[in-house]
């Protein structure tokens, strides 16, 4: 990788980890829930107002990146992200943090929508995969940290909120390297995006198939988000300060899936690791429903989030392979996708509350690790 390649992904890079700041929702949602004393299924409706703009903002952003560009898309998704962390700082009450969810939400579909197709600009072919996960992994990172400072803010401080001013400082950084970092874009070919136009990509089949496929690996990220903390208090009566810790061992085993997969994927097909990367899940799962231990329990969230961390940018590099002159819009509709977090929490915590337990949840987690398992015959090597 020449100098002027890692000059410009550096930046990047940082705005993948702020990318990250969006898996802040599993465990601050479940301290909301507590606070606020909440049931099931109305804590688990806060994620919708973070993953709820995936689905009404993700085409839009393709069609502003048409006429803005990729890297001014992103600095306006790092500086409302910003926003989204300053929020709570005001005051702390029910209103405010849903506020602060949309306002991320809002800053991480942009963010998404315009992150990953910048990327090609920087690299491309058979190393554009790698890259993808390379900054999955960055995303990664702060994902693992954030219930890591929550808990550290909880019992030092009593105020799990500290994490909030934490991260909007580390905005910066991008906004800043990104700002003052030049890439070249190619020209939009062809005519405009359009609302019709995007959608209508939905008429191919494979584009449909790997839609649906970002739905559920969402669904599985966010699930694990929220469920695995309750899980541990329903099983183990733990207290959340204790039980948060399964968020970050889900996103421990997350990063060190994504690091890893820079790697492998340079080295063997997609389709290859993505099979080994479901069957990791279809063993968590079954574990989850067999076993009552804190050790195993743990095993079965870090073989989750090990199988979850390559799904996106393996499902994003095939899409963005599909049709090349119309990356935009693809990428557009595949972000759409992450609205998946919407949906998946709100069936899991609808499910919890009907069977009284958090198996509920799990038997929804189980349906989207099967459809994954559908999906990798229409995965190329």
């Amino acid at each position: 990788m020449n100098k002027r390649v890692s000059r410009q992904l550096i930046p990047v890079m940082f705005a993948f980890f702020v990318m990250g700041f969006v898996d802040l929702v599993g465990i601050a949602t479940n301290y909301i829930k507590v606070d606020f004393q909440l049931s099931d299924t109305i804590a688990n409706l806060l994620p919708s107002m973070v993953f709820l703009w995936f689905l009404i903002f993700s085409v839009p952003t393709g069609l502003l990146m048409n006429k803005i560009g990729r890297r001014k898309t992103v600095i306006l998704s790092l500086v409302i992200t910003l926003l989204a962390m300053l929020t709570p700082l005001l005051d702390y009450n029910f209103i405010v943090m849903m506020i602060s969810f949309a306002l991320l939400g809002i800053g991480n579909t942009l963010m998404q929508v315009s992150l990953n197709p910048l990327v090609t600009n920087i690299v491309e072919g058979n190393k554009l995969a790698s890259s993808l996960t390379l900054g999955q992994f960055f995303k990664a990172i702060a994902s693992f940290l954030a219930p890591i400072i929550a808990a550290w803010a909880a019992i030092e401080f009593d105020n799990w909120r500290i994490l909030y001013p934490v991260f909007a400082a580390v905005s910066l950084i991008p906004v800043l390297g990104l700002s003052l970092t030049s890439i070249k874009e190619q020209p939009v070919e062809g005519q405009a995006s359009t609302f019709g136009g995007c959608f209508g990509l939905l008429k191919n089949k494979a584009v449909l198939l790997l839609f649906i496929g970002i739905l559920v690996h969402v669904g599985i990220d966010v699930g694990v988000n929220l469920t695995a903390p309750k899980l541990l208090m329903e099983k183990l009566d733990m207290a959340l300060v204790d039980a948060g810790y399964a968020t970050s061992v889900y996103f421990l085993f997350r990063t060190i899936g994504c690091f890893l997969g820079t790697f492998i994927l340079s080295k063997i097909s997609s389709g290859n690791f993505f099979l080994f990367s479901v069957v990791c899940m279809i063993l968590a799962v079954v574990g989850l429903f067999l076993f009552d231990a804190l050790i195993p329990i743990y095993i079965c969230i870090a073989l989750i989030g090990f199988g979850n961390s390559n799904v996106f940018p393996i499902i994003f590099s095939q899409a963005m392979q599909l049709l090349p002159a119309r990356n935009n819009e693809v990428s557009g509709l595949m972000i759409m996708g992450v609205s998946g977090g919407t949906v998946f929490p709100l069936l899991m915590g609808i499910a919890s509350d009907t069977l009284n337990t958090q198996l509920g949840a799990v038997v929804i987690l189980a349906g989207c690790v099967a459809y994954l398992l559908f999906l990798r015959r229409k995965i190329k090597n």
